[in-house]
């Protein structure tokens, strides 16, 4: 379905869908349309932070009335593929546990060309403010997704992916279960292993421990896989 098919009810639905957290992909499917015709219609009317239905209803009615420009037949299929991927990959890390500018930010770097981005072209992309660009890329460069290089020439900053972000990422999670499995065997050795109590710590620490050891042993065993490899260990 094209943008102007949407209603002014449409619209609202959008905005309450935007109002409460909803993802594009959510909204599509209440309204019973394609994600990339949400992004769309969402981008090129305040993006979702200032997103007023009303107003893109008029926009909408205006752009009808002065008829659409012109489309490359081969461009279309490209843009909906292009903003379907984007989308599918934001949902897939929202449900990994990161919030959702985090996502945004890290699938945008995922999918630029050389995986770099300043923090201009992100807040350009994203069409939100540099404060919330600011705050995503503080978090991804704590969690090692992303890491930070300096333009001295243009200083500036430049946000990277490179081949190290998911290993940096998984080794980090795996050494603070470590933490946290020692001082759960701390603790229920203090409480007195022939107490419930201790022993119910000093169990969950020892699978805790062992559970963060596999993994960064396997981390490391995995680190080199070249791309494209598609089996798993026997």
């Amino acid at each position: 379905m094209s943008e102007g098919r949407l209603t002014r009810q449409d619209r609202q639905r959008i905005a309450a869908g935007l109002a409460e957290g909803r993802s594009y992909a959510e909204i599509a499917r209440r309204l019973d349309r394609p994600t990339s015709t949400i992004s769309r219609e969402v981008s090129r009317n305040g993006g979702p932070g200032d997103y007023r239905p009303e107003r893109a209803h008029q926009a909408a009615a205006r752009r009808a009335r002065r008829g659409a420009p012109a489309r490359s037949p081969a461009a279309e299929p490209r843009d909906r593929k292009v903003f379907e991927v984007e989308q599918g990959a934001v949902e897939m890390v929202i449900g990994m546990g990161l919030p959702k500018m985090m996502a945004r930010v890290l699938i945008a770097l995922w999918l630029s060309e050389d995986g770099r981005l300043t923090a201009a072209e992100l807040s350009h992309g994203l069409k939100v403010s540099p404060a919330s660009i600011s705050m995503a890329v503080r978090y991804l460069t704590r969690q090692s997704l992303i890491r930070r290089e300096r333009d001295p020439r243009r200083r500036r900053d430049i946000y990277v992916l490179d081949d190290d972000t998911w290993y940096h990422s998984t080794v980090i999670s795996a050494r603070q279960t470590l933490t946290a499995a020692e001082t759960a065997k701390a603790a229920g050795e203090a409480l007195g292993l022939d107490t419930p109590v201790g022993r119910r710590l000093a169990r969950g620490g020892a699978f805790l421990e062992r559970i963060s050891l596999d993994l960064l042993a396997s981390a490391e065993r995995w680190r080199d896989l070249p791309p494209g490899v598609p089996d798993r260990p026997g």
